[in-house]
């Protein structure tokens, strides 16, 4: 079989299956070509070049079985491949920390933070880092800044020093354990915070795959606010006068807002809309 046809055939039964999408792919085509293409060892960008490739039989098994392991245990494909990509930069991950897809990577890439910046911008924290992959893509952005990149999980720490090491920011990136800010001091000039915000009718209601991710990183109380209103509670005091925060809450901003009902938030624009990622300077934050 070739391997177009072999991707639509198990984009097919992928659907069939009805597992879910969202931790890098949207649909099943998607999810079908990346998982082939990765078992063939073949570029994910590569499957024009390759639709008409006959395949051997020992490579159209092999497709076969890891795209049933994907039906069969309701993982996400990262952790499958171990692998996952964020504006174009891979990065390891698996079980121990949560599969990276936060739209402030977009951020960090098109430059809609940047005017929030100065030359005086110097520290950066990314709380909630997970498997590193904001901090590595913080560092490459802005390279005259350092990074502690903080979480309390220490086996997601484990996995994000594997991503630091392997772009090679060891010097520019300190990884931290710390429970929200409790063991950071600042002051930071920027923050970023993909935090645990699933509110607790959502959580009861995730498909497998989201199950599959540690809990840690996403249940965040019954509004999905109670890591957020820690955060804002203590984040003046870790933040330079100048500093600012990006935070995302993904589909919680009708919880986040009946939260903080005066905050005055300032929404940024990502490929899923307006309402998933807000930006707070510190004279917001004040009382």
């Amino acid at each position: 079989m070739k391997l177009l046809p072999l991707v639509e055939r198990l984009a097919s039964e992928l659907e069939a299956a009805g597992v879910a999408f969202g931790h890098g792919t949207t649909n099943a085509f998607d999810e079908a070509a990346w998982l082939v293409l990765w078992k063939l060892g073949l570029p994910l960008d590569a499957l024009d070049e390759h639709a008409q490739r006959e395949l051997q039989a020992g490579e159209e098994r092999a497709a076969r079985a890891l795209v049933q392991e994907r039906i069969a245990t309701r993982k996400p494909a990262a952790y499958l491949t171990r692998e996952a990509w964020l504006q174009g930069v891979p990065f390891y991950v698996d079980e121990r920390a949560i599969v990276p897809r936060s739209f402030i990577a977009e951020l960090l890439a098109d430059g809609s933070i940047d005017g929030w910046l100065s030359d005086r911008t110097r520290r950066v924290l990314d709380l909630c880092t997970g498997n590193g992959s904001l901090a590595v893509l913080t560092a490459m952005a802005y390279p005259e800044v350092e990074v502690d990149a903080a979480d309390l999980s220490a086996q997601a720490l484990e996995v994000a020093r594997i991503n630091v090491d392997r772009h090679g920011l060891a010097g520019r990136i300190r990884l931290l354990e710390s429970d929200g800010l409790a063991a950071l001091r600042g002051p930071y000039d920027l923050i970023l915070c993909n935090p645990p915000y699933v509110n607790a009718q959502s959580m009861a209601a995730l498909p497998p795959e989201y199950r599959a991710e540690p809990g840690l990183a996403l249940a965040g109380g019954a509004d999905g606010m109670d890591f957020v209103r820690a955060l804002l509670r203590d984040a003046p005091l870790r933040m330079s006068d100048h500093a600012v925060l990006v935070l995302e809450i993904g589909n919680e901003r009708a919880h986040f807002e009946a939260a903080f009902p005066r905050l005055e938030a300032v929404w940024l624009e990502t490929s899923a809309g307006d309402d998933q990622v807000l930006l707070l300077t510190k004279e917001a934050l004040l009382p």
